[in-house]
């Protein structure tokens, strides 16, 4: 897929890895200009070498103030900002269990990271945007934004917020030419997630048939999947999109594709 992004600039979020790279190296591969920030430095150093165009900076979604450098070193190191996309985001597997038993410590730092970070960097970065005219947001949700699940309440409230939040943005940018949509992923495993299943344990591969079961298409999404869908809601010949989630799942929330 290619958009011609020439002459446009992007801060991506949690861009060191997975998604939010993915994300970034799409955007820097059609043209445009691409700050890499993620709470890992070296991380987003490393992601962002070879880019011509690209920088890297720490960027901590939870910290208004690193945040507010943050978005000002973007401005200055690439002359304005027409695109920012808020990937950043945690979830637990530590604390799998019921909502009264779930810590209230891993409730804020999920909902701080997910949610309000979503709202502190558009809150730094939404007057560099319209400086430039209008521009683009991207926020990356869930499909657990659209369908809840058990033993992940702080995740699946973040991630509805996200995705109500979007909309509220799309109607109060809309007359500042900013266009704002969500994206909603469903099982895209990071770096080494595939590998947990492709041994010969029993109990690992029902597992992986179980999860599979759930999608229609059979299969695990990958990053580069929901870095297209940027790259589409991006693209300047989108120009009447916003307030929309895309969902990128491979039919999960469709449905169940089981037999019975």
């Amino acid at each position: 897929m290619k958009v011609d992004l020439t002459g446009k600039v992007a801060l991506v979020t949690g861009a060191a890895r997975g998604i939010g790279k993915a994300i970034a190296d799409t955007l820097a591969a059609n043209g445009a200009r691409v700050a890499y920030t993620d709470i890992n430095a070296d991380g987003a150093q490393r992601a962002a070498e070879g880019k011509p165009g690209c920088a890297a900076r720490r960027l901590d979604v939870t910290d208004s103030a690193d945040i507010a450098a943050g978005v000002e070193w973007a401005v200055r190191e690439f002359g304005g900002l027409d695109i920012l996309v808020n990937n950043a985001g945690v979830n637990t597997m530590k604390h799998r269990v019921t909502l009264e038993q779930f810590p209230q410590e891993e409730w804020d730092w999920i909902v701080n990271t997910d949610l309000t970070g979503c709202y502190r960097v558009t809150h730094a970065a939404a007057p560099a945007l319209f400086a430039r005219g209008g521009g683009r947001i991207v926020n990356i949700a869930s499909v657990f934004g659209l369908v809840p699940a058990r033993l992940q309440c702080a995740f699946v409230a973040a991630k509805a917020g996200v995705i109500n939040l979007t909309k509220a943005m799309a109607l109060e940018f809309a007359e500042r030419g900013v266009l704002v949509n969500a994206i909603a992923p469903g099982s895209i495993p990071l770096e080494g997630g595939p590998k947990l299943f492709a041994g010969s344990d029993p109990v690992m591969k029902g597992r992986l048939e179980a999860m599979l079961s759930h999608i229609p298409l059979h299969r695990f999404g990958k990053c580069d999947d929901i870095a297209n869908a940027t790259l589409f809601l991006v693209a300047p010949e989108n120009d009447y999109i916003t307030g929309s989630v895309l969902t990128v799942d491979g039919g999960w929330t469709a449905g169940y594709s089981r037999d019975f």
